[in-house]
């Protein structure tokens, strides 16, 4: 408040009642009409509420939280965390700053959300496939390249068909675990639960691996996976064309095959193996 502007001083009391009785009744001089019916007229009429404003449709109809994970999504896959601030997020989901603090504490939290949104319904998809090949199995291990599919094949498919919104948060997967602020932390945190199962699983599946072979494997598979969201281009003109690294179908036609066999073929070394019966000495 600006305490050098001049006050202007409140009417007096019998002013106000005065024109409050104007309000009601009419401007003085004026007599209220009476209607055939009895009921008094008077000249002023009130005047009508206006209509509330018809919905916002489209964007801003959506929740705002939705609206910031949409922009952060985007924007963290473009440009990388620390390439957007929390200004430019709310400005590219057209909400004010306060709701982004609001919602998320800070923009480490915003990240989090983010990551974690998509990742309970990509979790609850694989954990659903192994178990459908776990109880087809009847008793037994899955197939190997059954448990690969059921870990690749929700993610792919997503990224393949599943809109910009997907696209961006793949994109953001791969530069996170590649990341040793992030992926350590926030991947553990937020992966590492399922991935357990999914490494239990093929523990079964291929008995006796020694443990170090079973998670490089894992490693491997890992990063494949990334370097294929990412979608360089790498392979584009590595290929001179053949091969496309928007073509996520063909990707998933070779990636469970090729992860497969190189569990088999590390998990081979450590196998137990049949014993061969001593050498027996020879007589003189």
């Amino acid at each position: 408040m600006n305490f050098n502007t001049r006050c202007t001083p409140a009417r007096s009391w019998p002013e106000s009642a005065h024109r409050g009785a104007e309000a009601r009744n009419g401007p003085a001089g004026v007599l209220p009409q009476r209607k055939k019916n009895g009921d008094v007229k008077t000249a002023s009429k009130r005047r009508q509420r206006p209509a509330a404003p018809p919905r916002r449709s489209g964007a801003r109809s959506r929740p705002t939280r939705e609206r910031i994970l949409d922009a952060a999504e985007r924007l963290f896959a473009q440009r990388g965390f620390h390439g957007v601030s929390i200004r430019d997020i709310t400005g590219a989901a057209d909400v004010d700053v306060a709701l982004a603090n609001y919602h998320f504490g800070s923009k480490q939290g915003l990240l989090e959300a983010v990551v974690l949104r998509r990742a309970e319904d990509l979790n609850s998809e694989r954990l659903a496939r192994l178990d459908a090949a776990t109880a087809d199995a009847r008793g037994q291990p899955p197939q190997l390249e059954e448990i690969i599919d059921a870990f690749t094949h929700p993610l792919l498919d997503r990224s393949a068909r599943g809109g910009s919104g997907w696209k961006s948060y793949f994109a953001l997967i791969a530069e996170i675990n590649n990341s040793p602020e992030f992926g350590g932390v926030l991947m553990t945190r937020t992966f590492d639960p399922v991935v357990q199962r999914f490494i239990e699983a093929i523990r079964r599946a291929l008995p006796g691996c020694d443990e170090r072979d079973l998670y490089w494997a894992y490693h491997f598979l890992s990063g494949a996976l990334t370097l294929t969201f990412a979608e360089t281009g790498r392979i584009d003109k590595l290929s001179g064309g053949v091969c496309k690294a928007s073509d996520l179908d063909s990707v998933h036609e070779r990636l469970v095959p090729f992860c497969a066999a190189g569990f088999r073929a590390l998990c081979s070394r450590s196998a137990p193996r049949a014993r061969r019966p001593p050498r027996r000495k020879m007589k003189r």
